[in-house]
């Protein structure tokens, strides 16, 4: 028999249904008697709304109810679920985030007016009926701008964009450091706004039965259970036992899908005026105006040195884009997300970081794969990189010579973060060798016999993930706490059901925790079911984000299955008429200790439903636990990813010739589907790196919402990705794991901009912004021609 538990590449059990057809998405449900919603979205950036005439729509064939802000008087904002002060204590500005506009409109795209009908074709007839009288006033959309007295102000009741002004570090000692420094390198930077793109828009159908009063909404959510507490509580007032929250099969997130969207409060909402199931699909031009973009930092780094290229201090100042509004964990991802993780694998003594975060009239920016880790990343590994130029020292050894040392963790950094455990010289010298580093310059040479430039370049990384303990980031902002729940049913047969508060939606949960329940259990991979997604039926739980599902989801059902093992060797002692002591659990049996007394899970697991030879004076019958487990810190993955790249010097066009990944995830629980997260995420880090960038003009217009102008990264974009590990356990959760999620979007982007800026280094290229398209490449080709 095939092996199936922990390190086994275990083929995806729930690839089958989506390579065949038979996922079942939110857009594939279709209710009895269920009307379609289309939404009204502003054409302006940033406009007054003089008057909405819906007559004529009305009275279109097939329209049910057209609804604006005014029905939606009684119902709140969209919630912010982090809250940030700034320097002087005092809270940050957090503005409305209505339903529907009122009054005014703040980005392109912003909802006005929602049009409910017999079918979606109507609907939007309808929605194009409707007449809004507009007053169209300037936009605020570069952020340095958007902080000038004269700027437009975004949100009256604000009275500036300036959404919070943040620091984190001793400045004092900071700027010291810097008097003292025998070199400082100083770098400006953009890490450029993206666009999600999951393959599944967003989606939501609300429905309402009058008989009861519950309210049901299906949506494409990452965490179902926090959209339940923020809709019902926040915006609707719905009890929480009279809502339930379904996703089901997610064709992707990348962080786009963890928020609430006001739409699903449409569609809750609506299905409640009408008695009748409401549904909404976005279409992709739609998406690209409504979901929450990514990244949009702009950055002055500045680094000091001594003579022998240690680190003394850090030092930065960033911008960092909120959009209009505040999005659901918005304010933590420029901060604690990101801040917190600049000491990166280095023992820099002392760093200072600023943060100011700026509303603008465009789309609401929140976390996407990495979410503040690869805007750190990104700003210490070119910084390090820039400075190993000018001091004359290879980038792997500067990095090298910085590296925190394995015999000194834990390790406290300056940022308020303490390491775990790490090996980071383990992960570059396997980094080194699989890129042959020391045979790049005869591939140089080779190249340039062709007419090619070849560079390359490395980064370092390292990550935060599984958010957490609760009551360090509750002090922190979040208005949340970020433990998981797990239930694990032993049913009377011995198939066990797990139900867990994680949701998947791509990243094979139904596969690796059925392996962990199977390898503790010793039963059949096959006999274990992991249901997730329905607040219906799972207790609660805090979805899935920031690579957390095994390091906190896994852990809490370990914990979950050492109770159920717990209990059921009371049972087996029983049966056996044994001490509990003596009681030995191995391979799917229990056996009693030095006698060859035996017997297996499956007859317990009957035993605990047909109680009749059961000590019920001490146990209830039954075998089902359930577990909410809190970590007791971040979980700290971190690797070395080196990547060389070809430029043709006549058009800028850069090719990936090689990429290379060497990471440190802790303990693997399957490797072929740790290895596929890594190439998702070197091809998602490829693409901020050289194609992708969401563009706005100076009105406020969003000049890339559509494949056409928004460049994704296809098949000939990537090279033949190297993957690799080394293994430190993570020594706080059960499981020594470390999360793998977004690692390859964290570490691949300086990587590929140094390899692409040692290509042009003998054009006078120090530094390239993202993304490095072939006209900004071959810009800096002719500029460095002279």
């Amino acid at each position: 028999m095939a092996k199936t538990g922990i390190g086994e590449a275990v083929a995806r059990r729930e690839d089958y249904r989506f390579l065949t057809g038979q996922g079942k998405y939110v857009d594939d449900i279709n209710l009895f008697n269920q009307a379609h919603a289309w939404i009204v979205r502003s054409p302006f950036a940033h406009a007054t709304i003089n008057s909405i005439d819906k007559d004529d729509a009305a009275q279109m064939p097939g329209v049910v109810a057209i609804y604006t802000s005014e029905d939606f008087s009684g119902a709140g904002g969209v919630p912010c679920g982090w809250q940030v002060n700034n320097k002087d204590g005092s809270p940050m500005n957090e503005p409305k985030h209505p339903i529907l506009a009122e009054g005014k409109v703040r980005h392109v795209g912003d909802p006005v007016a929602l049009v409910i009908a017999q079918t979606r074709q109507q609907a939007r007839n309808a929605a194009e009926a409707i007449i809004i009288d507009y007053t169209e006033l300037a936009p605020a959309i570069d952020m340095k701008a958007a902080l000038e007295p004269d700027s437009a102000v975004i949100h009256d009741e604000v009275g500036s964009n300036l959404c919070f002004d943040w620091e984190l570090g001793d400045k004092a000692a900071t700027e010291a450091a810097f008097e003292d420094a025998h070199h400082v390198t100083r770098l400006d930077l953009i890490n450029n706004r993206l666009v999600a793109n999951p393959m599944e828009p967003r989606a939501a159908i609300g429905d309402y039965d009058s008989s009861t009063g519950e309210y049901t909404l299906y949506t494409t959510s990452q965490n179902p259970h926090v959209i339940r507490l923020l809709m019902g509580a926040f915006v609707l007032n719905i009890p929480e036992h009279k809502l339930r929250v379904y996703a089901p099969d997610v064709g992707g997130g990348f962080g786009s899908k963890i928020y609430h969207y006001a739409e699903e409060a449409m569609m809750t909402w609506a299905a409640g005026q009408l008695k009748r199931p409401v549904k909404w699909t976005a279409e992709r031009s739609e998406s690209f105006m409504s979901d929450a973009h990514g990244r949009d930092h702009v950055t002055h780094v500045e680094l000091a040195l001594d003579e022998n290229g240690k680190f003394l201090a850090l030092r930065c100042n960033t911008l960092a884009n909120m959009g209009a509004y505040l999005s659901t964990f918005a304010p933590c991802v420029p901060t604690y997300l990101h801040a917190t993780l600049l000491a990166g694998q280095y023992t820099t003594p002392v760093i200072y970081c600023e943060i100011k975060a700026v509303f603008t009239n465009t789309v609401p920016v929140d976390a996407y794969r990495g979410a503040g880790r690869p805007e750190a990343t990104y700003l210490i590994e070119r910084v390090v990189d820039v400075a190993a130029r000018e001091m004359n020292i290879d980038p792997a050894e500067l990095r090298r010579r910085n590296f925190i040392q394995p015999d000194q963790f834990p390790y406290d950094t300056p940022v308020a973060l303490t390491y775990d455990t790490g090996n980071y010289e383990a992960t570059l010298d396997q980094a080194m060798e699989a890129a042959d580093y020391s045979g790049f310059e005869a591939r140089k040479r080779e190249a340039a016999a062709r007419g090619k430039l070849r560079g390359i370049g490395l980064s370092c990384y390292i990550e935060a993930c599984g958010i957490a303990p609760s009551n360090v980031v509750g002090a922190l902002g979040a208005r949340a706490g970020l433990y998981e729940v797990a239930t694990v049913r032993v049913n009377p047969t011995g198939s066990v059901t797990v139900l867990t508060g994680s949701h998947s939606h791509g990243q094979g949960h139904e596969t690796t925790f059925a392996q962990v329940v199977s390898d503790m259990l010793g039963i059949d991979y096959d006999a274990v079911d992991i249901v997730h997604g329905d607040t219906a039926k799972v207790p609660f739980g805090m979805g899935t984000y920031g690579s957390r599902s095994i390091a906190v989801g896994g852990s809490a059902i370990y914990r979950s299955v050492e109770k159920v093992i717990s209990k059921a060797k009371k049972i087996a002692a029983h049966l056996m008429e044994a001490d509990v002591s003596d009681i030995e659990f191995e391979n799917g049996e229990f056996k009693v200790a030095g006698t060859d007394k035996a017997t297996a899970f499956g007859d317990v697991a009957l035993t605990a439903y047909v109680p009749h030879n059961y000590p019920l004076e001490e146990l209830e019958p039954g075998l089902e636990e359930t577990s909410f487990y809190d970590p007791a810190n971040f979980t700290y993955p971190a690797g070395t990813y080196i990547c060389e790249v070809e430029i043709d010097p006549e058009t800028g066009v850069v090719e990936v010739m090689s990429f290379h990944a060497s990471d440190d995830f802790g303990n693997i629980i399957n490797p072929m589907i740790v290895e596929g997260q890594v190439h998702g995420g070197l091809a998602q880090g490829i693409g901020q790196a050289l194609l992708e960038r969401c563009v706005y003009d100076e009105q406020g217009q969003l000049l890339t919402g559509s494949y056409m102008d928004y460049c994704m990264p296809r098949a000939d974009d990537l090279p033949s990705f190297s993957v690799d590990t080394t293994v430190t356990a993570c020594t706080h959760n059960p499981l020594g794991v470390k999360g793998c999620g977004e690692a390859g979007a964290i570490g691949s982007p300086p990587a590929i901009i140094n390899a692409v800026v040692n290509a042009l280094s003998d054009y006078n290229v120090t530094h390239i912004d993202m993304p490095a398209t072939p006209m900004k490449v071959w810009q800096h080709l002719s500029n460095g021609r002279g």
